[in-house]
């Protein structure tokens, strides 16, 4: 079957939760999200506030004081907030990734017992939550003649690390400190499984190739994954002859089905998770978006599509949304934005004295 852009595109709206707000647990929302980059503590809150209804900026903060969310790195060797279920499950099949940065600086830990380091630094980091300075610092003393940031880059990827709180809750403050997953959640008897793995990620994400599932993993050679699964999957062939596979029973609205306004924030897996983007950005758009130094900045969407970004600033107690459109915006879409602005600003900074939302020149 062929499928085209903007049919990929209101695919891809209905599995992102935003084509409309849906009524689920902000747990049930991570998890079928197959979690939310977090490289920056504040945009999964907004994430999750434009896709689900009702949504209260302090709920993911009660979810990780409890240990049923949590900040670890995953996907692509960056970090994401998860369930402590996926993170039990995910942490294992990812760690590949982090083997594989790990050994292409190897030569600069010539003659260094690694295992020796991650025994050490996990007894440190177990024994109390350290931040990287103090962890620099601690092996530093142990190991006076090795580069110290080295050896802490390496313990970060030999050792599954989660962020604990506050940092990654809403409104908090504070350096990330860091200790173990085991240690955080006790132990567990995780059951990993790539096979689920690309079958979640296609009812998150789908229709998809295998370069598209490789590109939100940061896993490779999956196509013998997807080979495997094809028998239980429905396949389609884009505007480029490419194949795509998808869930049978997973949602293709008809390409015509209205999208509303979105505000998505910095960093959104929306933006990162196939190999071709077409489907959600132009690549000019994409150039502006994605920055030299690693920073995806935060976009909003116009008729399911990256139409510009926005930003929020806060000065002596007001609150401002500023929207830096790419092309300009049909009067009834800019009146949209508008409402949708005001509405995120009040979630977001109740606080504030004042609120208001202004479009750049």
């Amino acid at each position: 079957m062929k499928t085209d852009r903007r049919t990929l595109n209101r695919a891809l709206l209905a599995r992102q939760m935003l084509l409309k707000r849906h009524s689920m647990s902000v747990l049930e929302a991570i998890e079928h999200l197959v979690g939310m980059q977090a490289q920056a503590p504040n945009p999964p809150h907004i994430g999750l506030w434009t896709r689900l209804a009702d949504h209260a900026f302090d709920e993911v903060g009660e979810l990780m004081t409890e240990r049923r969310v949590l900040r670890i790195v995953l996907m692509r060797g960056t970090l994401h907030l998860v369930s402590a279920r996926d993170a039990l499950a995910l942490r294992p099949l990812t760690q590949v990734i982090l083997d594989n940065h790990l050994k292409t600086r190897m030569g600069e830990l010539d003659g260094v017992d690694l295992a020796e380091v991650a025994a050490w630094a996990r007894a440190l980091l177990e024994d109390e939550p350290r931040t990287d300075k103090e962890l620099r610092a601690r092996l530093a003393e142990r190991w006076p003649d090795e580069d110290a940031a080295m050896l802490a880059w390496a313990v970060r990827c030999r050792l599954p690390l989660v962020q604990v709180p506050p940092r990654g809750i809403w409104g908090a403050s504070g350096i990330a400190r860091h200790t173990t997953l085991e240690n955080w959640l006790g132990p567990a008897v995780p059951d990993p499984s790539v096979d689920d793995l690309v079958r979640r990620y296609l009812g998150a994400f789908g229709p998809a190739s295998v370069q598209d599932v490789q590109q939100w993993s940061g896993l490779t050679r999956l196509g013998e994954v997807v080979e495997r699964l094809r028998p239980g999957l429905v396949t389609f062939q884009d505007e480029k002859g490419r194949t795509l596979y998808d869930l049978p029973e997973a949602p293709r609205p008809d390409p015509d089905t209205p999208a509303p306004v979105r505000f998505v924030p910095d960093f959104d897996n929306l933006l990162l998770s196939h190999a071709d983007r077409a489907r959600i950005i132009t690549e000019e758009h994409r150039k502006r978006v994605f920055t030299v130094n690693g920073i995806i900045r935060a976009t909003f969407l116009v008729d399911g599509f990256v139409h510009g970004m926005w930003k929020i600033e806060k000065k002596r107690g007001e609150a401002t949304l500023r929207i830096d459109p790419f092309d300009p915006v049909p009067e009834p879409d800019r009146t949209a934005l508008e409402e949708e602005g005001m509405r995120l600003l009040a979630a977001a900074h109740p606080e504030a004295k004042s609120h208001a939302v202004v479009f750049a020149p």
